[in-house]
């Protein structure tokens, strides 16, 4: 009996040994790529859109090293501590799932740069709305954040814009407003 549970804790660490063995010699992305065609195009079935195209951010990822994001926060709003840092959450996240698919490339540059995020603050939505037409016309991708509402300010209200890419473009937009 003792022999049978040492046997099958020796068999345990050679399959994890084995495991971890072809964990490092081929990443998981290596099997997985037919289930994902799979499901996405199962997912894709009932649309007749096609896949999106890359974002022009992608060929700035490719000769350009240092990417940041700056997340601009409307201080118009007057927003507490918490409910910025909320907003903020919301808009990363959105910039980031907005880009996962379309430009891979430009947030490999921003998370091996160390995920760099700067917090600015700018007056108005007004203000807000044509930072993002500044950041459009120069090829940097944006999200801006719009509330529902429920706690402390009014709903629809346009709190927090994210833009990400190269430092020198990102300050080329957002360089002249203050910390917040």
């Amino acid at each position: 009996m003792d022999l049978t549970w040492l046997s099958a804790i020796i068999v345990g660490a050679g399959c994890l040994a084995l495991g971890y063995y072809i964990g490092e010699r081929h990443p998981s992305f290596i099997f997985f790529p037919a289930r994902v065609a799979k499901e996405s195009s199962a997912s894709n079935s009932g649309k007749k859109n096609k896949p999106k195209e890359p974002l022009e951010i992608e060929k700035l990822a490719e000769i350009m090293e240092d990417f940041k994001m700056v997340l601009v926060v409307r201080n118009d709003l007057k927003m507490g501590k918490g409910k910025i840092a909320a907003q903020c959450s919301h808009a990363t996240l959105g910039l980031y799932k907005k880009l996962l698919h379309r430009a891979p490339r430009a947030l490999n540059r921003w998370e091996m740069s160390a995920q760099p995020k700067v917090v600015v603050k700018i007056e108005s939505e007004e203000d807000m709305l044509v930072l993002q037409e500044r950041a459009k016309s120069l090829k940097l991708p944006t999200h801006i954040t719009i509330d529902a509402g429920r706690t402390q300010i009014a709903p629809n209200s346009r709190t927090v814009m994210a833009i990400l890419g190269p430092v020198e473009v990102v300050d080329n937009v957002t360089g002249g407003l203050k910390l917040l």
